[in-house]
Parts: structure tokens; sequence; C-alpha cells
């Protein structure tokens, strides 16, 4: 068989060069493709069956990639928690689970006041801002008042998306409205957004008279808008003010006991009371519990923003009222009454109303009181109807006839002023040492000068000097006592 390898120079080529040189054809995938390989030199071959395999350089370069890869990864703008490990006067480091170090510079502490720099002790936890991942000296760049910055932020995100009240007071002002310090950051309440309170207490031209008073007051707020790109942080008193009076309410509703004293502010008037401001929430001063004298409107003796003591009558919890008392902490009036005033005592009253059983009277020394003048009180003879005898408005002299403080009745009389039968007590009392006589004394001597009074009526009634009246309901002799039924009084 003839061979396809060229001989040179006649000699027939050695094993090493055919190896070498020699060219094969194989069938690939049923296709002939000619393969050139390069065969081992027989020392390459021994060299490398006996070296050692070195895998240090490739080993090195993987165990580095591993731990790169283990290792986590920071951005910029993180908050991560670190443990101080090392400080200096130049910088210090923090331990923020990463093989090196991150690193607060000098620059940053130039900024730090001494109390927090005195804080920061090896050991002590932190929260530090990711300023640069890897600086130019290949360490991550931190800082701790960028961190607490933007916690700041995040809390006021919070807070706006919970819609809960923060807290704070106020830091400053400007021509606009308050500045409220939320944590670090600055907030802006505009004048639209402070409360209507703190807008009425609001006076003066520039924003040193209008607002500088109101500054370190607290303030509730609510957060309206964040926008930390712009540095603008919008915050809300009014918008706070329902929700946080809702919440003292119910606080207050819990704590508050009939016959609590408080002061508190008037916030409001209505015909039919006083709403007062008792501590964030406003309780109902009714009309009758305004005064101990008739009214006819709290304005009578009220006004807005006014201070006022009251006391704590009532409380329904189940529909979050309150009652309040304002009367109740002034003396009443008919307590005073048994001392100033005695049966039989003469007095200057005022007519207030007319109706068909008698006329009240107001005492010109006592307005608070009012008296009735019972129709069979009106004269000796026999009155059709009070207006027959007096009007509206008439200031009259008349005689205390009956004092019931507990029921708050005063009975007057218009037909025993000018009876003979008290001259002599009425000379008495203005003749006597101003010691306060026994009521029982008084009341003793009125039932004898009644009595007299009485029996000299029957004898003109006997020698035909007196009108006799047999019809229903004719009020004549001692009809006090019919007065007593009256349901008007």
């Amino acid at each position: 068989m003839e061979s396809n390898i060229p001989i040179v120079g006649g000699e027939e080529p050695t094993q090493e060069a055919q190896t070498t040189a020699a060219p094969h054809t194989e069938a690939i995938n049923g296709a002939s493709e000619t393969v050139t390989t390069q065969p081992e030199s027989p020392v390459t071959t021994e060299l490398a069956a006996h070296a050692p395999i070195d895998e240090t350089a490739d080993g090195s370069m993987q165990a580095i990639l591993d731990q790169q890869q283990d290792e986590p990864a920071v951005k910029k703008g993180e908050i991560l928690e670190g443990t101080v490990a090392q400080t200096t006067p130049t910088e210090i480091l923090v331990d923020i689970g990463l093989k090196s170090e991150g690193v607060i510079s000098d620059k940053e502490l130039s900024r730090m006041d001494r109390e927090t720099l005195d804080r920061l002790k090896v050991g002590e936890k932190v929260l530090v801002y990711v300023l640069n991942p890897e600086d130019k000296n290949g360490n991550v760049a931190l800082s701790l008042s960028r961190a607490l910055e933007e916690q700041d932020w995040r809390n006021a995100e919070d807070y706006q998306e919970s819609g809960k009240i923060f807290q704070g007071k106020v830091d400053g002002y400007n021509k606009g409205g308050l500045i409220v310090r939320f944590g670090r950051v600055r907030g802006f309440v505009p004048e639209s957004q402070v409360s209507r309170d703190r807008r009425r207490r609001a006076e003066g031209g520039d924003p040193q008279q209008k607002w500088g008073s109101m500054r370190g007051e607290e303030i509730l707020v609510k957060v309206l808008e964040v926008d930390r790109q712009r540095n603008r942080l919008i915050l809300s008193e009014r918008d706070a003010g329902p929700q946080m009076r809702e919440q003292q309410k119910e606080k207050l509703l819990d704590e508050l006991q009939i016959g609590d004293i408080r002061i508190g502010r008037v916030k409001s008037l209505a015909d039919f009371g006083a709403f007062v401001d008792v501590g964030g929430a406003d309780g109902l001063v009714h009309l009758t519990e305004l005064s101990w004298k008739h009214i006819t409107h709290p304005r009578e003796v009220l006004k807005v923003g006014q201070e006022v003591e009251v006391e704590v009558i009532g409380v329904d919890r189940d529909r979050k009222r309150i009652g309040l008392s304002i009367r109740k902490r002034e003396e009443d009036p008919w307590m005073a009454i048994a001392r100033q005033y005695q049966i039989g005592q003469l007095v200057q009253g005022t007519i207030t109303k007319l109706t068909k059983f008698g006329a009240f009277a107001r005492l010109v020394d006592n307005p608070e009181i009012e008296g009735l003048i019972h129709i069979s009180e009106m004269a000796d003879s026999r009155v059709n109807h009070p207006k027959d005898v007096v009007k509206e408005g008439d200031v009259v002299t008349l005689r205390v006839v009956k004092i019931d403080s507990e029921q708050r009745r005063m009975g007057l009389s218009l037909k025993k002023v000018s009876s003979p039968d008290f001259v002599e007590s009425d000379y008495r009392r203005a003749t006597a040492a101003p010691v306060a006589p026994s009521p029982i004394d008084e009341y003793v001597d009125f039932e004898a000068a009644s009595l007299k009074d009485d029996e000299r009526r029957r004898n003109d009634r006997k020698k035909g000097g007196g009108k006799k009246s047999g019809k229903k309901g004719t009020r004549g002799g001692g009809g006090f006592d019919e007065f007593e039924d009256e349901d008007d009084y």
C-alpha cells in the first residue's frame, strides 16, 4: 500500500516526524473534514505527569470573589445601625457589618455639639447615613446628623400616611405663620392652618407682635405635605384640632367625676347655654346653670374667650357629653335669705310680672331674688286682678310674709305695709342695735301682728265696714296657703 506522507531527501521519516506532521481526515456527523492535531512532546508529557498542581492564583481570586459576594453591599442614602469601634480626634470608626469599618469624618464631627460627641463611646449603638459607599480612600463615608435628619423625614412621612397627631413646640415664626421643629426638620404652619384660638390672639402689624408671644408654646399638628427634595414640611394645627379634641374628650370622660372643679374658657354662646373648654373638651353650661338670677341669654353674663370656674354636674360617657355649672361656684342667694331678711321686714321691690293669682316683685337690694305678692295680699279690699293695683316696672314697698329657702320662695305683702299692728315691730327694728334677731322671735312677732290685723278686719266686718265675698275662688284672709298650691310659681 502506498503512503500519503510525503518523503523528504529519500529518507524515511522518523516516528517523531510522522507523529508531528501527519494530517488526517475524520468523518464528523457524516461529512468529511480534515483535522490537524498537534501531538504533545514526550518531554512535556513527562513534566506534566510529575509536576505539582499550582492553584494558588486561581484559588485566591475565587476566595476574594466569594467573600465579596457574601459581604452585604451598601448604597448611598441607606440608614444603618452600627457600633462605635474606635474614636480619635479626627474621625470615628463605626462597625456596620462589613469587612472594614465605616468612617465619620472630622468635618462631620465639627458640626456636632459637645453633648452628642460625649455620647459616642466605643461600643455605643448609633444610626448612620451612607454618604458614599466608597470614598477616595476606599472607605464607606458615614454621617450621624444626616441619619437623624433622614429618620425625621421618614417619621414625617409616617405621620402623614397614618394621620397621627404630632406634639411639638413653636420654635419660631415668619410673616406667613409659625415654625415648628419636627425633630431636626423645620416644619411650617401657614397662618391659614393655625387654630382659631391662636389666630384670635394674634394681634399686631408685624410678625413679632403677632406671633412673638407664642414662641415656646405647646402645639398639636398634623402633617399635610412632605417634600424632601424642596426641604418642605407643611403642618396644620387646624386639622389636628377636631381629632385631638375627640381624643382628649374621651380621656376627660374617663377622668371626670361629678363635683370636680375646673377652670375653663368660654368657646361659644348659644340661646340655650354656653360651651366651655375644660381642657381639650367642651362641656355645656345650660342657661339655667349660668347664674342664680334669671337671664334670657348667656351674653348677659359671659363673653367668648372669658375664663370661668365651673363645676361638673353631669358626665354621660355613652353620649360623650359633659354638663357644667357656673352658678354652683357662687353662693346661692337663697341661702343668704335667712341672714338678710326676716319675717315682717319691709323691703323695696320692682314689679316684674303680673299673673291672675298675683304679681312677682324683684328685690331692689338683691335682684337675684323674686317674691310673690299673692292677690290676697294686694289690698284690704277684694282685688279682681293685680293690674288693678300695680303694673310692671313699679317700685313699691313690701313686707316679707314668708321665706322658704328650700323651695326657693318668698311671700310678700302690699296690704300689710301700712298696717298699724306692725308699728311697734317696725320701731323696734329701726332703733335696735344692728344684731340680727332670732328668726323664731321674728316669726312670733309677725304672727302676733298678723293675728291682730285679722282680728281688726273681723271686727270691721261685724260692724259692716268690710266687704264679704262668698264667690268660689275668692282669695281673701290669709291666702298665702293658696299661693303655695299655684303651679305657676
